[in-house]
């Protein structure tokens, strides 16, 4: 079966075509809030690249969040849009697991930081020890509050970590690990759905919605 990855979590977009394990293509870029034009156009280059037609797609993987509000509801509409138009089964994970998994390498707990706004951060907590498991689910918490929530040393991964790292370790000190850049890698998601998949546990089109952890911020109109 062919999967089509796609995350808009971040500023940083993912797209990738994998079947059976294998990577056919994949590309990540950085597009700021730009996703609404740019998604479209990369993933009918990407088709070409692979030599795939969008409709051999037998199944699409998409981060529903937490992450930013413009990036996931792009994201999310475009998944379910093909899901619903060409009736393929869809499935949503975590965008903070994604990040996450890419440290999945760490001997470490790993915890996958993204900016929430408002001086606050989502995050998670993670762990690849006799498997892949969740040790915290996703919550939107402050660096400060880590001081009492982070027991023990753990790798912080993440674009965002780059701009608290400091703070991090101000709070954590020795228990804050600093995991270096990697780019998103959207691929990933097939091993991640890889139970979900062999058991046909797939999502509902018509009812998956963004995980933004709290609304988003919407200014009222103001009366005249």
């Amino acid at each position: 079966m062919i999967l089509l990855a796609i995350d808009t979590s971040t500023d940083s977009a993912s797209l990738a075509l994998v079947r059976d394990s294998k990577t056919l293509a994949e590309a990540t870029w950085r597009c700021g809030q730009n996703h609404s034009v740019e998604l479209l156009p990369r993933l009918t280059q990407l088709l070409e690249e692979a030599e795939i037609e969008l409709k051999s797609v037998g199944c699409i993987l998409v981060a529903r969040g937490p992450g930013s509000y413009n990036g996931l509801r792009v994201g999310l509409s475009t998944a379910k849009g093909l899901a619903f138009s060409l009736d393929m089964p869809i499935i949503g994970l975590s965008s903070l697991e994604l990040e996450a998994y890419q440290h999945a390498d760490s001997n470490l707990p790993i915890g996958p930081v993204f900016n929430a706004g408002r001086g606050e951060i989502a995050t998670a907590l993670y762990r690849n020890k006799a498997g892949w498991q969740q040790l915290a689910p996703e919550h939107i918490t402050t660096v400060e509050a880590l001081g009492s929530e982070i027991t023990r040393k753990t790798l912080f991964c993440g674009e965002y970590v780059t701009a608290i790292a400091n703070e991090l370790k101000k709070r954590l000190k020795a228990k804050a690990v600093i995991a270096p850049p990697r780019p998103r890698r959207s691929s990933l998601m097939a091993e991640l759905a890889k139970e979900r998949l062999e058991a046909h546990d797939y999502d509902s089109p018509a009812t998956l919605r963004p995980l933004y952890l709290r609304r988003p911020a919407i200014t009222r109109r103001r009366r005249p």
